[in-house]
């Protein structure tokens, strides 16, 4: 790890790379531990995270087809078509025909798929919520300030 810079002086950019780099993947890989189980009757195996991810970006855009989804997500899409298979059977995920292109069909998060979302979104920042009670006020100020430029960061 590297040293804490000096009051005053800004860090270098290596150096502030790696240690952003190390604290978003340990915060990233604490909040994913905190998915559901699987259902306690042994009918439902929790999602995995590409199942997750595929989920939230339908639910996010509205409706996407699978090529679509394929894309945004970096996967094969044969991979893809697993994934969405899955999210259909679990009936979290439905299909309708494309408006334009009859050969296409378009995927939208049903109600189910929206509620396991909203209820995961929930989960995650109640989490981070008392995290970020036992902070100090400064260093709140200071995650305030910095939310807005991680997020440029990411969209880069």
């Amino acid at each position: 790890m590297t040293t804490p810079p000096t009051r005053g002086r800004a860090p270098s950019a290596p150096g502030l790379a790696e240690e952003l780099r190390i604290s978003i993947a340990r915060l990233s890989r604490r909040l994913r531990t905190l998915r559901p189980p699987a259902a306690g009757d042994g009918t439902r195996s929790p999602l995995s995270l590409t199942q997750f991810a595929a989920l939230a970006a339908i639910e996010r855009h509205g409706s996407m087809t699978p090529r679509e989804l394929a894309d945004h997500e970096k996967v094969q899409p044969p991979s893809m078509t697993r994934v969405i298979a899955h999210l259909e059977e679990r009936g979290l995920v439905a299909r309708r025909p494309h408006p334009t292109d009859g050969r296409q069909v378009e995927l939208n998060a049903t109600d189910e798929g929206t509620a396991l979302l909203a209820d995961e979104r929930r989960r995650k920042e109640a989490w981070l919520a008392r995290r970020l009670g036992e902070l100090t006020d400064g260093e709140r100020e200071i995650l305030h300030q910095a939310a807005p430029i991680i997020d440029k960061l990411s969209r880069s």
